[in-house]
């Protein structure tokens, strides 16, 4: 049987992740994931490729709020998990990529906790609803699909075999985490995610658009925020390489809103 095992979501980008039984999908990706953005003095995102010490900052949903806690430092700080902003509060230009999009920040205290911890100036920052970021149109499944503050698109799968093989050619293995998945799944051969087109997971329909190139960002040791080598992408790189890209999961847009939940079936419905 082919099911969902795992559901992951990491509110704010290139921050800890936190692991679910169950999650609201939406209309740019899983509740709460990716919603929040640190972000440097220009407006840059700011991401464990530069700054694996991100990896420490470990995120927990507490009642409505938002707790964030230093995995080394063991220093707290929460915000609310409902963001509301007045009309006098100004919007920011952040920039993800090549994309410019309109965010407010959260609270001075809490861009001025995370400074002080890393070191240098940094904001945390909210994407509001009226906020939309496009899908890059060529993989865009509707003109409507949006997203988060994720890399490109609302949800990233990967199966449970595919980590399997890969660690079966590693020296060390490696956990889930380094591939920051939102969805895991069981019960398939590693990476036949690959080829999946069109499926359901339990009453919700998601499109396979891309394979996710990856980065060094998988170098990154999760528990101790530091880069460990060049595994796992020196070893990707000679059994998974298209073009300059070293793939490893697939990335997702979804169709309708609804709950999807640890042990929902998955239907394969189209598949290439």
């Amino acid at each position: 049987m082919v099911q969902l095992s795992e559901i992951w979501i990491y509110p704010v980008k290139s921050l800890g992740g936190i692991k679910l039984q169950k999650a609201q999908v939406t209309d740019r990706g899983l509740e709460h994931d990716r919603r929040w953005l640190l972000i440097d003095e220009n407006g840059m995102f700011l991401s464990q490729r530069e700054h694996p010490e991100l990896a420490l900052f470990l995120p927990e949903i507490i009642g409505n709020f938002l707790k964030i806690t230093h995995r080394m430092q063991l220093e707290t700080i929460q915000f609310p998990l409902q963001q509301s902003f007045s009309e006098a509060e100004t919007k920011i230009d952040v920039m993800v990529w090549e994309d410019s999009i309109q965010a407010y920040e959260v609270d001075s205290v809490v861009s001025d906790w995370f400074s002080r911890i890393l070191g240098f100036s940094a904001r945390l920052v909210y994407m509001p609803e009226e906020s939309h970021r496009k899908v890059e149109a060529k993989y865009a499944v509707t003109q409507a699909d949006i997203n988060s503050f994720s890399d490109g698109y609302p949800f990233l799968l990967i199966g449970q075999s595919s980590l399997d093989d890969l660690n079966s050619r590693l020296k060390k293995a490696l956990p889930m985490n380094r591939f920051r998945p939102n969805f895991v799944v069981t019960g398939v051969d590693a990476y036949e995610e690959d080829s999946w087109k069109e499926f359901t997971i339990g009453e919700l329909t998601f499109f396979g658009v891309k394979p996710c190139g990856r980065c060094v960002m998988t170098t990154v040791d999760q528990e101790k925020g530091v880069t460990s080598g060049k595994d796992p992408l020196r070893t990707l790189a000679k059994y998974r390489t298209s073009g300059n890209n070293v793939l490893f999961g697939q990335n997702l847009i979804g169709s309708g809103t609804g709950l999807v939940a640890v042990g929902d079936a998955i239907t394969i419905l189209i598949s290439i």
